[in-house]
């Protein structure tokens, strides 16, 4: 079986398929642009994946939502008969199958493509035997969803060829929708914002290409011939810049005029509001702005890091995360579950986790062993029944 029978094997092509009776979601780009929706923003540049990821804030944004939760680790949950959990094993421990990417590098896409289009399509990848053994993302503006009424999933691939999914050959995650069918591009949605700072950025860039930026002007109070500009330019270049000639004195053999060359104060509000974009950049995205590199508005450091993470991770991260958890849980058995793990990105510094530990020890919630495995650390050698005040004895080198 080769690669293309187990990524598509239960696909369909369009020579296969029924009758085209097409129902469009409100949502879907192509019916934008049919519609007329498609207009384009304010500041009159294009705003695609590319022209936004290049927005230095943009690109942060999108590579620290992405890569944070990227790095979570995602766990399959098994829920025994008592109610108690386990890890288990499942085909999401590799979800881009044997050959795919890596655990890291497919949730990372997953989450590139909710955040830039607010949608992710993974199709299912199938072993020789039909089982599912993986999930391979594909670009969601490769995908549109029809309903006939039934709900189909259109892949137009590289070559032309259009393939057929259905729900039970496509995982299709969506972001925050309107009709509950396709998920709202939030690079669409931001367009104006988006195309403000993109057209802030090539006038930056005319700016310094045009030569703007000088620090003076001088002018001569007689008329000169360009090789008499050219050498007094040159002589000036000379005798007052450089490390050489700082303190000292310079004389020229010319009546000149310096005047300094200096931002007016419109120049200044166009250097704000560029400022201005990375902050609303954030407010897009839901980063905090010192994490975006505008460190005039971080207002607190150490202990408030941690306090700052659990704010990112409850009100940005975990939106996310339980989307694609939700959804991922569907391909496993009923007592199965996904679960981001976000121990390690919410955990508090040793000195606090230590002694939330000893409280739970003395409480009854914990033995020794078990918040010294919390702590990576081998069981306590004091038998247990030597351990009464060593309760929090066993503890004490945990540090």
């Amino acid at each position: 079986m080769n690669l293309f029978t187990r990524l598509f094997g239960r696909g369909q092509t369009a020579a296969e398929s029924p009758p085209e009776q097409r129902s469009w979601s409100i949502g879907d780009p192509a019916t934008a642009h049919l519609l007329g929706f498609g207009l384009p923003n304010l500041a009159g540049v294009a705003v695609n994946e590319y022209t936004a990821l290049g927005l230095p804030a943009v690109y942060r944004a999108v590579s620290l939502i992405a890569g944070s939760i990227a790095s979570l680790p995602m766990r399959t949950i098994q829920t025994a008969q008592d109610g108690t959990t386990e890890r288990a094993r499942s085909l999401l421990d590799t979800p881009g199958g044997p050959d795919g990417p890596t655990a890291y590098e497919f949730k990372e896409t997953v989450l590139s493509h909710l955040l830039l289009h607010g949608n992710a399509f993974l199709a299912h990848i199938y072993g020789g035997a039909g089982q599912l053994i993986g999930l391979t993302p594909i670009h969601p503006m490769a995908v549109s969803i029809e309903c006939h009424p039934e709900r189909l999933y259109r892949v137009t691939l590289n070559d032309g060829t259009v393939r057929l999914f259905d729900p039970t050959t496509m995982t299709h995650i969506p972001a925050l929708s309107l009709d509950g069918i396709r998920g709202i591009s939030p690079i669409q949605v931001a367009r104006n914002s988006l195309g403000t700072s993109i057209a802030g950025e090539r006038s930056a860039a005319r700016m310094f290409a045009n030569g703007a930026l000088v620090s003076g002007i001088v002018t001569p109070e007689d008329d000169l011939t360009e090789d008499d500009a050219t050498a007094i330019k040159d002589s000036l270049t000379r005798k007052m810049l450089g490390e050489s000639n700082a303190g000292d004195i310079a004389v020229i053999n010319r009546k000149l005029k310096f005047q300094q060359w200096s931002l007016s104060a419109e120049d200044a509000q166009w250097i704000q509001s560029r400022t201005f974009q990375i902050d609303e950049i954030a407010r897009w995205f839901g980063i905090p702005c010192h994490l975006l590199g505008l460190q005039e508005k971080a207002t607190s450091w150490g202990s408030g890091i941690s306090e700052m993470n659990r704010g990112l991770a409850r009100y940005t991260l975990e939106p996310w995360t339980t989307r694609i958890q939700e959804r991922l849980s569907r391909l496993l058995p009923p007592s199965r579950k996904v679960e981001f793990d976000y121990t390690a990105f919410v955990q508090p510094d040793p000195e606090t986790e230590i002694t939330l530990l000893i409280a739970q020890v003395q409480a009854g919630l914990l033995t020794v062993d078990e918040a010294r495995r919390i702590r990576n650390l081998p069981p306590h050698p004091t038998p247990a029944e030597d351990a009464v005040p060593a309760e929090t004895e066993g503890l004490a080198n945990v540090a």
